[in-house]
């Protein structure tokens, strides 16, 4: 069996709304009988990828999750930048020579069509538009922009050669997608077949792109370069019963003096809730290191980012109205081959003790002691962080994740 490593983390935060449903409220479910605060694994998830300290820590290894490549493609094409300057909004001189706007139309077309389903052309406002987005890696970004490289540029004939791609049947196929022209069976077949010559040589099975590789990719027409996510993550959920409050608030208007009224210049009402929450963390080490081409070390690396990241950083759904940063208060790191659970049990009958959080912590550590009693040992090994009783470190953890733990 593969090698798991399972994180069980503990973080309170005040009144907020870091994860809202559709009417504005703070996402909630049903457990044990009673109504706990949500925070949704989607929003979890986001929230680490684009935060800094993933970035920071893993910079040039992170993908593009978007649904306007097609558009960048087009600029690209149209201003003779690299598409590379251009998906990280960075300021560059064109490198090559610039096309139509009507020739990069069809161009870009051509090209994004391999890659999932587009818009209608009429809803198309600065280039191909995807309808749904898709993640994409940078050295996937790289290889599209040199095959634009070989479209624009006269003086690249012999790599257009190399690439064994049919562009003349492309710019006629981008031609007809542009215009939103129905096509027939002989020209459904050739659009099959120029999309697989454009996917061979622009997308990539296995590679360096650590989110992609741990949260997965899902391309529905695409499907030969899917990646099964070697993370999973459980919705966080509050450890005790939780009522969603109300909060009335007002606005002043600064230039109302009084003299005609002495009303708000703004009423309004959001709603908030405050707790501890338990959050699940299961990661399949063998397969990220798969997905990562084998490479050991950069998959050490995304276990040490994710693992910090997982503990610092929270949704930032609300904050500048309820500043609600906070740091786990504790963390269970663990590592072994054996079948991986979460220990949300322990908070199945929800909490009530006026110490909060030792309690929660005792009752994680509890329940974990009676599943290796019954079950036998569950992990190989284990490593901990406690900052209600300042004890152990977030290196130590950080090391044990990556392997390097004593």
């Amino acid at each position: 069996m593969s090698e798991f490593i399972q994180l069980h983390i503990l973080a309170s935060y005040p009144p907020s709304n870091l994860n809202r449903d559709d009417l504005g409220r703070p996402k909630t479910a049903m457990m044990g009988g009673s109504q706990r605060l949500r925070i949704s694994s989607q929003s979890l998830k986001r929230a680490w990828r684009t935060s800094d300290q993933f970035e920071e820590s893993l910079h040039g290894f992170i993908g593009i999750r978007t649904r306007s490549l097609g558009e960048k493609i087009y600029q690209a094409m149209v201003s003779g930048r690299q598409l590379i300057d251009i998906v990280a909004g960075e300021k560059s001189e064109p490198v090559r020579p610039p096309l139509s706007e009507e020739d990069a139309l069809i161009w870009s077309a051509g090209i994004a069509d391999a890659y999932g389903a587009l818009a209608d052309p009429k809803e198309w406002e600065k280039g191909p538009k995807y309808k749904q987005m898709i993640h994409f890696r940078p050295s996937e970004i790289q290889a599209i922009d040199t095959l634009i490289a070989v479209i624009v540029d006269p003086e690249q004939k012999e790599a257009a050669k190399a690439l064994k791609i049919d562009f003349d049947g492309l710019k006629e196929m981008g031609s007809l997608i542009s215009k939103g022209e129905s096509l027939k069976d002989p020209q459904k077949k050739k659009r099959t077949d120029l999309n697989k010559q454009i996917r061979s040589k622009t997308l990539f099975q296995k590679d360096t792109a650590v989110d992609i590789s741990m949260f997965g990719r899902m391309m529905a027409d695409a499907t030969d370069y899917n990646v099964e996510a070697a993370v999973q993550v459980a919705h966080a959920i509050t450890v005790h019963e939780v009522a969603v409050e109300d909060d009335y608030f007002t606005a002043v208007d600064d230039l109302n003096r009084g003299e005609e009224g002495m009303g708000a210049g703004h009423l309004g009402e959001s709603e908030f809730a405050s707790g501890l929450f338990y959050l699940y963390l299961c990661i399949n080490r063998d397969l990220l290191v798969k997905n990562l081409g084998g490479n050991e070390d950069l998959a050490n690396d995304a276990l040490r980012a994710l693992t910090e990241t997982a503990v610092k950083v929270a949704p930032t759904g609300k904050q500048a109205s309820f500043a609600s940063r906070a740091y786990a208060s504790y963390l269970l790191a663990e590592r072994g081959c054996q079948q991986p659970r979460s220990l949300s049990v322990a908070y199945l009958t929800p909490l009530q003790d006026r110490n909060l959080l030792e309690s929660a912590i005792t009752s994680l550590q509890e329940t974990r002691q009676k599943m290796d009693a019954v079950y036998g040992e569950c992990s190989d090994d284990c490593c901990k962080m406690n900052a209600y009783t300042g004890e152990g470190k977030l290196d130590e953890v950080l090391n044990f994740v990556a392997g390097h733990h004593a």
